[in-house]
């Protein structure tokens, strides 16, 4: 799965559109952590999906990821 390849080689306003979208950035969120935890299988990144899987349709962990997004391209470790 390269959804993670896919989606950091947008450009930051798409990443930002795809993000701000409330349902819509929880479903992409958890699909570039999924994508980045079955690619390098690190118990990180496996804590962070069930982090983000469980908490992160909340509006804080977004926000955050989403500031993170606009000052480095990337998601929190999802890089």
């Amino acid at each position: 799965m390269t959804f993670d390849k896919w989606f950091n080689k947008q450009s930051r306003l798409l990443k930002f559109i795809l993000l701000i979208l409330p349902v819509v950035g929880w479903i992409v969120e958890c699909l570039v952590r999924l994508s980045v935890m079955l690619r390098t299988k690190s118990i990180i990144h496996i804590i962070v999906f069930l982090l983000f899987l469980f908490v992160g349709w909340t509006w804080i962990l977004g926000v955050i990821d989403l500031i993170y997004l606009l000052i480095t391209g990337h998601l929190i470790l999802a890089k």
